[in-house]
């Protein structure tokens, strides 16, 4: 069945032409759940809806995630790829995303990046359309990398071996009759003990994730052409030599990890999320056009954590992330020598021009928190300086190191600052 596929960026609000409309209702919304804290809230990923002044026109007004879902099930879906600057080139949320999981901190936060629905009917789309699969790809690539340098976990496991002329652990009676006695192999017991090394069950779960990666690198040129990319796998391919990709996704349903190994926890989801991807049949990692099912990733919590990692390459850990005081939430606190601040990540183009009063008063109040004067070691009469970060394609910094935060004042308030950062793009 032949589906319509409309095609918008984010931020789009523009009209849907007469020709590509077939809708069956006058308005239209999906939505991002969004777990956090152990709160759960949704938020507007687009909206569809028909002209007040002229009933055969309808609008679209997409938000900041992009994605691709249903509209009519069957019938219309909405893929939104990311925005575009004035110079005609496209955000590249990969290096994003690749940028900002160089630090720990971001490690605990991926899961509310993105959201699968799983249960809902596939959409068919060209393979360079697909933005999930690359997605998951950079942030399974990322953990291993921190699992290598770490070194993989060792742990016991069962095996079962065909000994010659010895026993071992616990003896399979059945399968020592079938597969030697009644073959003449009188001196061969089929046993089953414990091993320990590498060739654990989480450990062959993420092989057999990385051998459907393999498999799927080249046939991605974004990918391909990604040399800090391949060299991760180049650094992490090695270590999985002595481990198996021999596993059932049944196998492993619960695994424990203590805290050295914390990675292991989102690797092993992420592992999962890869083989499902792929329809657990690797053949599927070099298709042309690809069965997805709807899905979100949340830009506006990408530039969050993309602004983080620029903050921690050049303050370390004088950066505090989303500091927590009593329901309030910050983005970054920032205590250094030179700089002692509240600061925000808004993924808005406002900023570029003006600034959103809503905004400034968040950050603001913020900023007059008790617990926050105690952490920067400030007196009570004193004012903390607050710093907006916002995305600028045209103007905007490619990194903090050694730029002044109070270079730019928002004019119509005292000590508020914004910083404008070029995102990283595809021509």
């Amino acid at each position: 069945m032949s589906v319509n596929l409309l095609t918008y960026r984010e931020h789009d609000d523009l009209p849907i032409p007469n020709e590509s409309i077939s809708f069956a209702q006058d308005f239209y919304e999906k939505s991002f759940t969004k777990h956090h804290r152990g709160r759960d809230a949704s938020l507007p990923c687009f909206t569809v809806q028909k002209n007040a002044d002229d009933e055969s026109s309808y609008t679209l007004k997409a938000n900041y995630f992009i994605g691709v879902d249903w509209i009519d099930p069957g019938e219309t879906a909405l893929y939104i790829a990311p925005k575009l600057n004035s110079q005609n080139q496209e955000v590249d949320y990969l290096k994003m995303l690749f940028s900002s999981l160089r630090h720990p901190d971001v490690v605990n936060e991926i899961d509310e990046l993105f959201e699968v629905k799983w249960n809902q009917p596939v959409i068919e789309i060209e393979q360079k359309q697909d933005l999930l699969t690359p997605f998951l790809v950079v942030e399974f690539l990322s953990l291993l990398k921190k699992i290598v340098r770490k070194g993989l976990k060792k742990s016991y496991y069962k095996v079962t071996h065909n000994l010659q002329s010895k026993v071992k652990g616990k003896v399979l009676v059945g399968k020592t009759i079938k597969h030697n006695l009644l073959q003449n192999k009188n001196l061969h017991t089929y046993c089953s003990f414990d091993e320990f090394g590498l060739n654990n069950k989480e450990n062959r779960l993420l092989k057999k994730a990385l051998s459907f990666v393999k498999r799927y690198l080249p046939n991605y040129a974004q990918l391909t052409n990604d040399i800090e990319l391949q060299n991760t796998f180049n650094y992490i391919n090695p270590a999985f030599h002595e481990v198996s990709d021999k596993i059932e996704l049944n196998e492993i349903k619960q695994s424990k990890t203590n805290s050295f190994y914390k990675e292991y926890r989102p690797a092993l989801r992420l592992a999962k999320l890869i083989l499902k991807r792929f329809g657990y049949n690797i053949s599927n990692t070099v298709q042309d056009k690809i069965q997805t099912p709807p899905f979100w990733i949340d830009m506006s919590k990408l530039f969050e954590l993309y602004a983080l990692g620029l903050l921690k390459d050049r303050f370390q850990n004088q950066v505090r992330f989303q500091y927590k005081y009593y329901g309030n939430e910050l983005d970054y606190l920032l205590k250094s020598e030179a700089y002692k601040m509240v600061i925000d990540a808004k993924y808005k183009l406002k900023y570029i021009a003006g600034s959103h009063n809503e905004d400034i008063r968040q950050i603001s109040g913020y900023a007059r928190l008790r617990k926050v004067y105690e952490e920067l070691e400030l007196e009570q009469g004193s004012i903390i300086d607050c710093l907006v970060i916002h995305p600028d394609q045209d103007n905007g910094f490619e990194n903090l190191e050694g730029i002044d935060l109070k270079a730019t004042e928002i004019t119509r308030y005292y000590d508020v600052y914004k910083v404008g950062l070029k995102l990283p793009h595809i021509n």
